[in-house]
């Protein structure tokens, strides 16, 4: 990479934060639909929240994580690209919560989350059987052969695969350096 420093070797972009209402509902969809691990949970009991750091282990080959708490809470804070769910307590019960914004409705700002998988439409027929909320399905709209799913949240997921982004790109768009 070009113009980079090396003031800055050694930084790595380790976790989004998303905010959540219900960590049962979350951890199932991000477990269980996105095939996620979670890498370590944190408590935060005098403060009445918990995060959860979820991500691929695929994506660190060769890596194990580790059993013992502290040795898995470095481990889990040197990777890269890891989800962090944040779980106010309480929200989950309160009638009266109506959820975060996600980003997508006025005023806009957070927009979505990307996950690479080998086969988009694969990946859809599947959400579809689990009862998955699509905001646009692979062959809707002008950018064909990706995805957007909601989460329980109704945070906004891309699905997407690298050679065929690259391709849309290329027919649509402009690839630059």
């Amino acid at each position: 990479m070009a113009n980079q420093t090396t003031a800055t070797d050694g930084f790595v972009l380790n976790q989004t934060m998303m905010r959540i209402k219900d960590p049962a509902l979350s951890l199932d969809f991000y477990q269980q639909v996105l095939g996620m691990t979670l890498y370590q949970r944190v408590d935060f009991a005098e403060m009445s929240f918990s995060l959860y750091f979820l991500g691929y282990p695929s994506n660190h080959p060769g890596e194990r994580l580790p059993s013992e708490p502290a040795e898995r809470s470095r481990f889990t804070f040197q990777q890269s690209a890891l989800l962090e769910l944040t779980h106010n307590w309480g929200t989950e019960a309160d009638e009266n919560f109506e959820g975060y914004h996600d980003g997508n409705i006025e005023p806009r700002g957070f927009g979505h989350i990307g996950i690479t998988v080998p086969d988009v439409d694969g990946a859809c027929q599947r959400f579809e059987e689990l009862g998955v909320e699509f905001v646009k399905r692979p062959n809707d709209g002008s950018m064909k052969g990706l995805a957007f799913i909601k989460d329980p949240d109704g945070y906004w997921i891309e699905i997407l695969n690298a050679d065929a982004i690259t391709s849309l790109i290329g027919e649509r768009g402009a690839l630059s350096h």
